[in-house]
């Protein structure tokens, strides 16, 4: 069965990598793994509950999966996407001011880079069309 892999931030980039990532999984028949790195909180934060909701709505196969702590989150992403050899990669990319446009997020750029497979980047709408 297919993969794809979709790292998750409870920011709009993240809704739209998750929504993406729900989306290429239907259209694959895949399996989606939505992976997420928490805080330095001990619980379940209120969002990741949200999170379970929309996949468990979305009616595709898929697993929820929280980073280790103290390593670098996307190194852990490429490393889990090789693992269970991912056909694909969702990752949002927040909109940035035209000097930020220069310069890719790091996090973004070494997912970019370093992947085996395939990676969609993916933003949030916005109200223009």
């Amino acid at each position: 069965m297919a993969t794809v892999v979709t790292g998750y931030v409870p920011k709009p980039e993240g809704e739209a990598a998750l929504l993406a990532g729900i989306e290429e999984a239907r259209r694959r028949g895949a399996r989606l793994v939505v992976v997420h790195a928490l805080s330095d909180h001990d619980v379940e934060p209120a969002y990741l509950r949200e999170v379970r909701g929309v996949l468990a709505d979305a009616g595709v196969d898929h697993d929820l999966r929280v980073l280790e702590r103290g390593r670098d989150a996307s190194d852990q992403l490429v490393d889990l996407a090789e693992e269970v050899a991912a056909d694909l990669i969702v990752i949002g990319l927040r909109r940035r001011s035209p000097v930020g446009k220069l310069i890719l997020g790091s996090n973004a750029q070494r997912v970019l880079l370093d992947a085996s497979c395939p990676v969609l980047t993916v933003k949030p709408r916005t109200g223009r069309h």
